[in-house]
């Protein structure tokens, strides 16, 4: 991608909204192992069932609701603090530091934030193993702050933008799932996949609504860093 291009795509972007996990750091085989066999434990616990019908509700609510956290709120009524408690117990030293990604970030022009799907319990101590500092964000929007509607949601993206109060197609969204981009291509915004090796988060990664694609999100955004100067 040549500096011309990048500078014509991203031109008048002053929002910059990154998601977590999967965005900001490659999930290691290792994590997500943790967090997958933890989030299966509580769902084997939760509704008495073995690991296999287990893994079938994760998936399947994770389908239907965005996220499987939802499914388990809309349909068992499961507080979402102890779910997210619960799963997010995992030993986070498998995440490579990246401080230079950090030093990225603080470059790029107007605001910069966070939209996740998990909490900010979570996000902090992801942000302190990166060594990127909190405070190099405007503001953290994690799924308590939109009412516990996750991404691909519209009120989720509604709630960014409303709090923010800037128009859409002045935004740039990084997201490592195609799905959560739909929206946010919809209404105008700039959208960067980080692609990963999940069936449900690929889906629809060859569409239009996904503008770029980077296996490596320091480098493409000090690309953007140096095409914007």
């Amino acid at each position: 991608m040549t500096d011309a291009a990048l500078r014509q795509a991203f031109s008048g972007v002053d929002l910059w909204i990154f998601d977590l996990d999967n965005t900001l750091y490659p999930y290691p085989p290792g994590l997500w192992s943790q967090v997958d066999m933890r989030m299966g434990d509580f769902i084997s616990t939760l509704l008495e069932v073995d690991r296999v019908e287990a893994k079938r509700v994760q998936k399947d609510y994770f389908r239907q609701y965005g996220l499987t956290m939802r499914g388990l709120m809309e349909r068992h009524g499961v507080a979402p603090e102890d779910f997210l408690g619960y799963v997010h117990d995992v030993d986070l030293s498998v995440i490579a530091p990246n401080p230079a990604l950090g030093e990225r970030i603080a470059r790029l022009p107007g605001r910069r934030v966070i939209h996740t799907n998990s909490d900010t319990a979570h996000t902090s101590r992801v942000l302190a193993q990166l060594g990127i500092a909190e405070t190099l964000f405007d503001a953290v929007y994690d799924i308590a702050a939109t009412g516990y509607q996750p991404k691909p949601g519209i009120p989720a993206y509604d709630h960014v933008l409303r709090e923010e109060g800037v128009d859409a197609g002045r935004a740039a969204m990084f997201e490592d799932s195609a799905r959560n981009l739909l929206e946010p291509h919809r209404r105008g915004m700039r959208t960067v996949l980080t692609p990963t090796s999940c069936d449900v988060a690929s889906q629809g990664s060859d569409g239009a609504h996904v503008q770029f694609i980077t296996h490596d999100i320091t480098a493409f955004v000090s690309d953007v860093v140096e095409a914007l100067k």
